[in-house]
C-alpha cells in the first residue's frame, strides 16, 4: 500500500512562517522574534531610542481559546498541546475552555464569558454556527482578532475571522469515500456521534458523494458519544441485518473504537473495511496490525498550535496569514506503511 499524505500547500508557508517567528527549539539558527528575552526592544534601525518597535512582550499577549471539546478528550487533548506549547513559545498566556458535554448553549455562553475578558485574541471552534452566530459577532464588533479552528471553514469569514486553521471536511470525505471505493467498499455505513456538528455531517456528506460517484451507497447511523458500549450494540446490529455492508467509516476514535470491537465481536474485522477519521493510540495500533485501513489525520496538534502563534504575531506585529484562505492542517493519510512512526509521535502527544 502506497503512503498518501496529503497536506496542504499552505502547511509550507506556515512553516516558514513558524520557523521565523519562534525560531530553532534547539538554539540554533536566528530569529526574527527573540522571545527569551522580555523587555528589550527590536529598532527599525538598530539605535534604539524612540523609534522601536517591541516585539518581545508576548507575556503581555492573553488569547482566549474555546472549543466544543473537551481537553480530556484524546483528540482535544491533543489540540490543546498544542496551544500550550505554542503559548510558552511565544510567552503568551492562553486560557482553554470549553462545554462538559457538546452543548452549544454552553459553549456560546464560554464565548461570552472569554469576550468579557476583552482578550488580544479569540480562538474558537464553530460546529454549530446559528447557535454561535450572536456570540461570536460580539467578539468581533469588540474589536476582538478571531481565528476560527477545526469547524468553521464555511463561516469563518462572515465571522470575520482572520483566518481558519483546520481542515475542509467536505473535502477530507471526498478522500476517504474516495478511499474506501478504491479499496473495494460499495455499501458503507458512516458512524456519526455528533449529528448536528457540520464538521462530522460533511466528512459524511463527502464520503457518501465520492462513493455514490463509484457506484457504491453510504448510510448514517447515529451512536452516543458517552456510550461506548451502546454504541457498539448499535453497529453490531446494523452489521448484523445487513450482511452486504463491507466497509465501515468512523469519525474518530470514540467512534472506531466501538466499531472495531463490534466488528471484533462479529468475526469480521478485516473483511469488513475499516477506516475513521483522527487518530490515538489504538487507532494507530489497528491499522499496523491490519484490523483498519487508514485514518485521516486533520493534525490537530497544528490546529491548538498555530492560531496562538498567529495572533502573537498580529498583536505584536499587526501580522497577518491565509490572505483572505483558511490555512489547511489536512487530511492526510495514516496507513501500516507510516503508522509505526506516527504512533511515535502521538506517543510524545503531537499527533
Amino acid at each position: 500500500m502506497k503512503t498518501r499524505l496529503r497536506v496542504a500547500g499552505a502547511i509550507i508557508a506556515v512553516g516558514a512562517l513558524m520557523l521565523t517567528a519562534c525560531g530553532d527549539d534547539e538554539g540554533g539558527g536566528d530569529t526574527a522574534v527573540d522571545d527569551t528575552n522580555a523587555g528589550t526592544s527590536a529598532g527599525s534601525g538598530g539605535t534604539g531610542g524612540d523609534d522601536t518597535v517591541d516585539l518581545t512582550q508576548a507575556g503581555d499577549v492573553t488569547i482566549e481559546v474555546v472549543t466544543h471539546g473537551q481537553a480530556s478528550d484524546p483528540f482535544w487533548s491533543v489540540f490543546k498541546n498544542g496551544v500550550d506549547a505554542a503559548a510558552e513559545k511565544m510567552g503568551a498566556t492562553a486560557n482553554y475552555s470549553a462545554p462538559d458535554t457538546f452543548d452549544m448553549v454552553a459553549m456560546a455562553q464560554l464565548i461570552d464569558a472569554a469576550v468579557a475578558k476583552n482578550p488580544d485574541g479569540l480562538v474558537v471552534s464553530v460546529p454549530d454556527f446559528p447557535a454561535l452566530q450572536d456570540s461570536l459577532a460580539a467578539a468581533n464588533e469588540a474589536g476582538i482578532p478571531i481565528i476560527t479552528v477545526n469547524s468553521g471553514s464555511d463561516n469563518y469569514q462572515e465571522i470575520g475571522a482572520l483566518t481558519h486553521v483546520g481542515q475542509d471536511e467536505t473535502v477530507a470525505g471526498r478522500g476517504a469515500g474516495a478511499r474506501m471505493a478504491e479499496d473495494g467498499a460499495t455499501k458503507v455505513i458512516c458512524i456519526n456521534q455528533e449529528v448536528g456538528n457540520a464538521g462530522l455531517d460533511a466528512r459524511c456528506n463527502g464520503a457518501k458523494e465520492a462513493i455514490e460517484e463509484a457506484g457504491g451507497s453510504l448510510e448514517v447511523v447515529q451512536v452516543d458519544l458517552n456510550d461506548a458500549a451502546g454504541a457498539q450494540s448499535t453497529i453490531e446490529s446494523t452489521l448484523q441485518a445487513d450482511a452486504e455492508i463491507d466497509g465501515v467509516l468512523a469519525l474518530g476514535p470514540t467512534g472506531a473504537g466501538p466499531a472495531l470491537a463490534a466488528l471484533q465481536g462479529l468475526n469480521k474485522a478485516g473483511d469488513v473495511q475499516l477506516a475513521t477519521f483522527d487518530i490515538n493510540t489504538e487507532v494507530i495500533d489497528a491499522i499496523a496490525a491490519g484490523d483498519m485501513s487508514f485514518a485521516i489525520d486533520q493534525q490537530q496538534y497544528l490546529q491548538g498550535y498555530l492560531p496562538i502563534v498567529f495572533l502573537t504575531l498580529n498583536k505584536q506585529n499587526l501580522n497577518t496569514v491565509g490572505g483572505g484562505q483558511p490555512i489547511l492542517t489536512g487530511p492526510g493519510f495514516v496507513t501500516a506503511d507510516n503508522a509505526e512512526q506516527i504512533k511515535e509521535l502521538a506517543a510524545a502527544g503531537t499527533r
